[in-house]
């Protein structure tokens, strides 16, 4: 008896069970709201349940600057040398280009054998949010790419949360700490021990997930029929699914690949991060989590804190995938050709531009407006997908996770064999 009362106990106080429990109670709450309440009501509550998502993310945005600086500071002085440096990370891009070019890939593959363009109809086209999201594009030129890679000011970085600017900023620090050696001895003393505060603080901030996870499902649900905007596009929904499937396949097959039996062991340690990803559609809520995770797991803390702020910027697989299935759909639902020398060009171009946007607001749908205009696709068609993408973007973060974690877990492995 007293073992049951233990393992419910345990069960309950599980973050991860927490967490489905606050996706369904979320998705049933927001389900009642708008079936049986008017507009107006359904307008104010959906925007009130969002402040419990909005609160959630704002904690997990205010400790992500101090914890990308002081862990890859850390991180890169404990490597030792640029030698050390040099080699994870050219073992780290290497994986992550060829992580992303499979991923658009899978993509493009996916979308022209579907043909999820030709065969859907799409009414009501939200055309004033198509416009706002086209807008950002603007300027969207070499100069901008350039600036969202260089900071021209730490402080300013930290404040806006640009991750790859605070990485470009930490690793001249830590490279630098790492030259003087000994004498710089008490600053990295200093961050290491901010950066377990600060880790620990990931512990307070979790506790409330599962109320962000519960705003953020109910919010969306309230203000869409969740049964027609399936039935309307089940196709195009269905045919996404399918792409980030096979992606979801490939990455497993790939880290049983190098990791074994431990793959099993690192899907258990991220499921938590992966659910809330998922339910929040933001791989960077589970930025702290998952790090503290993947340590756990056993991966040496200096190469987590260098690989995931790098990952964050540079190997987001799901977003890859997504970006050619939409930009190519576009072209299919608009009647404009592409020959497969274009796609592939297309594809290359995504594999820079997505690059230079880190940390801008809905970035996947911003890179698939420029691109469309490169390719004389009419942008305004983002339009076609606004009313789905929130659920495209559920499996587009909780892949990104996975992807990231499968990465840092082998290239820790690469190192141990060193």
């Amino acid at each position: 008896m007293d073992t049951t009362e233990t393992s419910k106990k345990s069960l309950l106080s599980n973050l991860t069970f927490q967490i489905l429990i606050a996706v369904v109670l979320g998705a049933v709450l927001g389900v009642f709201v708008f079936k049986n309440f008017d507009e107006t009501f359904r307008e104010s509550f959906s925007k009130n349940i969002k402040l419990l998502a909005t609160i959630f993310i704002r904690l997990v945005q205010m400790i992500i600057a101090p914890l990308v600086f002081t862990t890859l500071v850390v991180g890169i002085a404990k490597l030792g040398d640029i030698k050390s440096v040099g080699r994870i990370g050219g073992r780290a891009l290497g994986w992550f280009f060829t992580a992303s070019f499979i991923s658009l890939l899978i993509g493009m593959f996916w979308v022209n054998i579907l043909e999820p363009g030709k065969k859907i109809q799409l009414p009501d086209l939200d055309a004033d949010k198509a416009t706002e999201i086209v807008q950002k594009t603007e300027g969207f030129s070499a100069q901008n790419f350039v600036e969202h890679i260089i900071p021209k000011s730490v402080v300013e970085a930290m404040a806006t949360n640009e991750i790859l600017q605070i990485v470009i900023f930490s690793i001249f620090f830590g490279l630098a700490a790492a030259s003087i050696g000994s004498h710089a001895k008490p600053v990295i003393n200093a961050l290491d021990k901010t950066s377990h505060i600060i880790l620990k603080m990931v512990n307070y901030v979790m506790k409330f997930a599962p109320f962000g996870v519960f705003g953020a499902i109910a919010s969306v649900l309230a203000m869409i029929d969740f049964w027609q905007l399936i039935t309307t596009y089940v196709y195009f929904f269905g045919s996404f699914l399918v792409g980030i499937g096979t992606l979801w396949i490939v990455l497993l097959l790939v880290g049983y690949l190098f990791l074994k039996g431990h793959m099993t062991t690192l899907l258990k340690r991220i499921l938590s991060p992966l659910v809330i990803a998922f339910g929040t559609t933001s791989s960077e809520a589970v930025f702290p989590k998952l790090t503290e995770e993947l340590e756990r797991f056993g991966v040496k803390d200096k190469i987590v804190s260098f690989m995931l702020p790098l990952g964050y910027s540079f190997n987001l697989d799901g977003s890859m995938m997504y970006m050619t299935f939409a930009s190519i759909f576009i072209a299919q639902a608009y009647g404009v050709p592409l020959d497969t020398g274009t796609q592939m060009t297309m594809l290359l171009v995504l594999m820079l531009t997505s690059k230079g946007i880190a940390g801008v607001p809905r970035a996947s749908l911003v890179v698939v407006a420029a691109t469309c205009g490169m390719f004389k696709i009419p942008e305004v068609g983002i339009a076609l997908i606004l009313p789905i993408d929130h659920f495209c973007d559920m499996f587009r973060s909780a892949t990104n996770v996975l992807g990231n974690a499968i990465a840092t877990s082998v290239v820790g492995k690469w190192e141990k064999e060193s």
